[in-house]
């Protein structure tokens, strides 16, 4: 079971839910070195204090804030709680709103909240009380150091805690818009449109997540281990020469170009449209051959093991 991040309560009213907070992700990135390129050693870095130069260890080293140039004010794990003792042990309902109204944006990392033995009955009614009503609740948590907006939703019969981002965190996304707005501006005619439309469709799915895999990291590990079969441990891969040009989102003829799509997927002559689930790719990518368990590959997993414990390690300190 993943290291406990946070014990408290939700605070619902009058009602309190003694609550512990999970995390509900983890990072399956592969682990690079820093080499130095002379000799490809492994680059260390150090703690230095920069009065003496000497390294400092972890146990060793304390948070401060900088109040004035050079001067600090010292901060233990109990100045953080005794800041807003109640804010840092509970999660405060602020309302309820329908899922569809935060904006993707806003989302921010997630985590599943467990019951304590002695609120298990009234986690149990809030968890459905949200199901029943199709509503998150917004609540505030302090999680280290920072305080959170947070959303709390059903998942099964676990609730699900996600931060969200402060409206100042969000960037204006207007400017990044085209300059052409509409369709009109744009110049694409209703049959373009129709035949996008007929194309979304035709390509729509159900969401099953087990049918997407980082093929990419796949792709990395083999590409390692060739490196390592060839003996090229040593060999740094000059860039390779361009080839053809990036392709553009310029085309000569738009409604073609969706006219052979819909052609290629099987979407032609206005029939049925055929729909594809997530899980026949799964499917197939369960059959196919799996990776031998090469010294890469078990570096990679192990490294992997390593890195739940290393992201531990940095919440703690952060």
């Amino acid at each position: 079971m993943a290291r406990v991040i946070w014990k408290g309560a939700v605070s619902f009213s009058l009602i309190h839910i003694p609550v512990s907070l999970y995390p509900a992700s983890r990072s399956a990135t592969l682990d690079f070195t820093m080499l130095d390129k002379r000799d490809y050693s492994p680059i260390g870095y150090q703690r230095i204090n920069k009065a003496t130069g000497k390294t400092v260890e972890w146990g060793d080293i304390v948070k401060g804030y900088e109040y004035e140039k050079g001067e600090y004010v010292v901060m233990s794990d109990e100045d953080f709680r005794q800041a807003n003792v109640e804010a840092t042990q509970t999660i405060d309902i602020q309302g309820f709103v329908e899922p569809f109204d935060i904006p993707p944006m806003y989302y921010d990392t997630p985590y599943y909240l467990a019951p304590e033995k002695r609120g298990e009955k009234v986690y149990t009614l809030l968890r459905e009380a949200l199901a029943k009503s199709k509503s998150v609740a917004l609540g505030l948590i302090v999680i280290r150091t920072k305080q959170h907006v947070c959303a709390l939703m059903p998942l099964g019969r676990t609730l699900l805690l996600n931060t969200l981002r402060y409206a100042d965190e969000v960037l204006d996304p207007t400017e990044h818009e085209p300059a052409l707005k509409t369709l009109e501006e744009a110049r694409v005619s209703q049959r373009e449109f129709g035949m996008a439309i007929k194309l979304v469709e035709d390509m729509r799915q159900r969401w099953e997540p087990e049918a997407f895999k980082d093929t990419y990291r796949e792709d990395l590990l083999n590409r390692i281990e060739e490196k390592v079969q060839a003996g090229q441990t040593k060999t740094l891969t000059p860039a390779a020469a361009k080839t053809s040009e990036l392709r553009t989102a310029e085309v000569v003829d738009l409604g073609e170009l969706l006219r052979r799509s819909l052609e290629r997927r099987g979407g032609k002559g206005g029939g049925e449209t055929k729909r594809k689930t997530a899980g026949e790719g799964a499917a197939r990518a369960a059959s196919a051959p799996a990776a031998t368990p090469t010294r890469v590959r078990k570096a990679a997993g192990a490294a992997a093991a390593r890195g739940t414990g290393a992201s531990a390690k940095r919440r703690r300190s952060a």
